[in-house]
């Protein structure tokens, strides 16, 4: 798809969980729709998504219509799923997607390997957010990057002139992390959010604690981590002059009154800019109260504009807010009642006891017949109610709520779901509101040659405009009344049950002449279907394969990866004969990654051989003129995040001929491009060979494997690497990063990171089962949670070591002196029982295995 023009507006880019909001997108206006075939690799495989049958029919009813089809891939591929992978991207192919939105970079770089000609962009998940990645990924061949949700829209400027289109994120829930770099689901289970199946603890109630236990400020029991939705209906105009190509809502798992609803607000205000309309008072009001009459946590925008404050977060509640549309000003206690449950044993009645009550609600705003309202106390929201509205009702009257027990005066009261959102959807997502495709009509009845109706598509499509032109009988002069332009133009104009509706119609007629009007129908019936295959054709070329490789076997995925490896080693071999190579010894070394200078100290005195640090560590030390031992800096371990403001801050740290750890794929590229001896952090996700030899053409010297690998997978890697292979061993794993602060829920913020004294603490969120998740603020702003049991995974080194391992690191960030002091030896002492070939000492107590032996689904 060719980049679009800013003076044009984004695509909308529509989410459908199945076939319903699928419908429900399209008789929206949706310019484009992903969604999932099948449910092993996409971000959300709890959806119902679709099956062969019901994808084909939806890529037919989107190009008709018109829209774009894009595949969800999104998620890391295991090993021994690649083949099925590729083979359903092949399989969509054929059926009619129009692209696919790939996480996995070994992926990525196969179905570019085998299949050039399929369209790829690249998943939020990839967590790319800066030009430097943007333009690698163009290089890869993606057609389209979806960039990480936290970006302003400075920043979407800056990056759209790299010409690589842009999908943003434009409506919809909010992660807490940076997208692809969350492991907070998969730590407390084995749900991964890089698998499709993140089981969402980022909503639940938590409460900020101090090293003793004790609340800070008022965040008990509230939601720290749970961001409000993202609303941009305001922002469009600035969006599209920014450069941004495609705005997605997100909504796979949502139902077809929510896809219709927020989908239909955004086409309407869409359509004005396109337009260059100012929409009236009454048309913004009448969208906005549509967004909120869907699920929705309240709305934010803030980090359009750079901010991340607490403003955006939505503390005190997680789920559907609906719109605030009155109070209670009156209740009446009606007693109670029995009502019949259903028959009990010996097929007896059974009744439960239930309190019924009248509700009186002034409104604020209008509610409809059938809407389902929420009467939420204030003094104890969990106490809320719901009911339906008996009738219409208009701003300031007076309605009664039928309840299950009489609710306090100013209680709030809001419309959580909108009966007349739910009607239109349903229809929709019955197929009964069919979207038509405007066609410009040209009629032509000349004396003497065949009648003629050709009919051009009258909105821009995927591929140009497409024309169709029918000719039937040969025009004659008129035996009694002679038609006229008006007859023909309606007459044509019926395009009954075609996918088509007349835009124009345009009329060259000879005087006198006259036919029968049954045979102009049977020619405008033909010009539809010639159109309709018009339409068609390029996916029935797709279907029958042409051009299009076989999904490669085995040996076929050997073959490509043994030419991936020899040019590897061949760029190897060159390193090393420029002296530019950091080579580990095959016995293995370990490793640590430490705060400060003390805690280097300490980890080098207890046998670790190579340090890290992150650049703020390194910052601190230097700003405070203290000395590393040794007097030398230990490698840099760079972020997860690098975006265009973080270039001052973290691009001196990559230097020429020096390792540094590369959290992202921006600082992979740029070590390339400085000839620096980068290392992939665990955050960037390596599942397989392919993605392994991914990372090692674009640059990387050495690998660290997710924790998310179990025993066996990390071993089967590493055996097939050419670069060194590390993995952490020791210390608590990262489970998040996000751009807002967690310590703003405390209410305490000075706005000022350096002085923060709520910064210097040790905090923790304490979940509902009692254990701590530590939680660390940077200087940036940025909040890193940590895993409530430490990892120990020292017995397992043996088999590590002997799969090809040679890096075990103690990651050491949250330990004082003392303690890095112990886990470094624990690991030195399992080391030294490997290579002697004695059985290490058993895991700590209190430690965990992370998942070397319960995967990941």
């Amino acid at each position: 798809m060719a980049f679009r023009d800013t003076h044009d507006v984004p695509e909308l880019l529509a989410p459908a969980g199945g076939p319903g909001p699928f419908r429900a997108a399209l008789a929206a206006g949706a310019d484009a729709i992903f969604c999932g075939l099948g449910s092993d690799f996409n971000a959300r495989r709890g959806a119902d998504n679709f099956t062969y049958q019901t994808f084909a029919e939806a890529c037919r009813e989107a190009h008709l219509a018109g829209a774009r089809v894009y595949v969800t891939q999104n998620v890391v591929i295991k090993t021994g799923e690649m083949p099925k992978a590729l083979a359903l991207v092949r399989k969509a192919w054929l059926l009619g997607a129009d692209g696919f939105i790939i996480q996995d970079w070994g992926l990525l770089a196969e179905v570019r390997r085998f299949w050039p000609q399929i369209e790829c962009h690249i998943s939020t998940q990839a967590n790319v957010h800066d030009a430097r990645a943007v333009r690698w990924c163009g290089e890869l061949g993606a057609e389209r990057v979806t960039l990480s949700r936290e970006l302003s829209v400075a920043e979407i400027a800056t990056i759209a002139r790299e010409g690589v289109e842009l999908e943003g994120f434009g409506h919809g829930a909010l992660c807490f992390c940076y997208s692809g770099v969350c492991m907070l689901s998969s730590l407390s289970g084995v749900r991964s959010a890089n698998r499709g199946l993140c089981a969402q603890p980022c909503r639940l109630p938590y409460d900020l604690v101090d090293e003793k236990g004790n609340v800070v400020g008022g965040a008990a029991g509230v939601r720290p981590l749970c961001p409000k939705d993202f609303c941009t209906i305001d922002d469009l105009r600035r969006l599209r002059d920014a450069g941004l190509g495609s705005l997605k809502v997100e909504g796979r798992m949502k139902a077809p009154d929510y896809v219709y609803s927020v989908i239909s607000a955004y086409r309407a205000r869409l359509d004005d800019l396109a337009a260059g309309r100012e929409p009236s008072d009454a048309d913004e009001a009448a969208r906005h109260r549509t967004l909120r009459r869907a699920f929705n946590r309240d709305f934010t925008n803030s980090y359009l504009d750079g901010r991340s404050d607490s403003d955006m977060m939505s503390y005190d509640r997680s789920n559907n807010r609906g719109e605030l549309v009155g109070t209670v000003v009156a209740s009446r206690d009606l007693g109670s009642a029995k009502v019949r449950r259903g028959g009990g044993r010996g097929g007896r009645d059974r009744f439960r006891t239930v309190t019924m009550a009248e509700v009186d609600v002034r409104l604020d705003a209008p509610v409809g017949a059938g809407d389902l309202l929420e009467v939420r106390p204030t003094d104890d929201p969990s106490q809320f109610l719901t009911s339906h509205a008996r009738e219409d009702a208009r701003p300031g009257s007076v309605i009664t709520l039928d309840c299950a027990r009489p609710m306090a005066p100013g209680c709030p009261v809001r419309v959580i779901r909108s009966k007349a959102a739910m009607d239109v959807a349903e229809r929709a997502a019955k197929g009964d509101l069919r979207r038509r495709l405007p066609v410009r009509v040209t009629v032509e009845a000349r004396l003497g040659q065949p009648f003629a109706v050709t009919l051009t598509t009258a909105v821009p499509m995927p591929g140009g405009e497409v024309t169709a032109r029918a000719e039937g009988f040969v025009v004659e002069p008129a035996r009694t009344k002679a038609v006229t332009r008006e007859d023909l133009a309606e007459h044509v104009g019926r395009m009954g049950t075609s996918p088509f509706e007349p835009a124009s119609i345009e009329v060259t007629l000879d005087e006198g002449v006259g036919m029968s009007f049954s045979a102009v129908h049977k020619v405008r019936a033909q010009a539809c279907d010639l159109l309709e295959q018009a339409i068609l054709e390029p996916t029935g070329e797709k279907a029958r394969g042409l051009g299009l490789a076989r999904v490669p076997d085995a040996a076929a995925l050997a073959g490509a990866l043994d030419e991936a490896r020899s040019r590897v080693r061949a760029g190897l071999a060159r390193e090393a004969a420029a002296g530019r190579t950091d080579v580990t010894a095959p016995e293995g070394e370990v490793c640590a990654l430490v705060p400060t200078p003390e805690v280097a100290a300490a980890a080098l005195a207890a046998g670790a051989t190579r340090l890290y640090a992150t650049p703020e560590a390194l910052d601190v030390a230097a700003a405070a003129g203290t000395a590393w031992p040794g007097g030398r800096e230990p490698i840099a371990w760079l972020d997860e995040v690098c975006r265009e403001i973080d270039h001052d801050r973290l691009d001196p740290r990559v230097e020429a001929g020096k390792p540094c750890g590369v959290g992202n794929v921006s600082e992979l590229v740029l070590a390339r491009e400085r000839g620096a001896l980068a290392e992939v952090r665990p955050c960037i996700p390596v599942h397989n060979p392919s993605c392994l030899a991914a990372l090692e053409e674009a640059g990387a010297c050495g690998v660290w494997l997710s924790p998310e690998l179990t025993l066996e997978e990390a071993c089967e890697l590493a055996a097939s690497a050419d670069v060194p292979v590390g993995l952490v061993v020791s210390g608590r794993t990262r489970a998040m990063t996000s751009e807002h602060c967690v310590l703003q829920v405390a209410d305490r913020c000075i706005h000022d990171c350096a002085r923060c004294a709520l910064r210097r603490r040790r905090l923790s969120l304490r979940q509902r089962d009692g254990s701590l998740l530590p939680v660390r603020t940077d200087l940036t702003g940025r909040s890193h949670i940590y895993a409530a049991r430490p990892l120990d995974a020292t017995p397992q080194v043996s088999e590590l070591l002997h799969a090809g391992i040679s890096r075990f690191m103690v990651d050491c960030t949250l330990m004082t002196p003392a303690e890095a002091s112990a886990q470094v030896k624990r690991a030195v002492a399992a080391l030294a029982a490997a290579r002697a070939g004695r059985t290490p000492a058993p895991r700590a107590k209190g430690a965990t295995s992370g998942h070397l032996f319960q995967g990941v689904e």
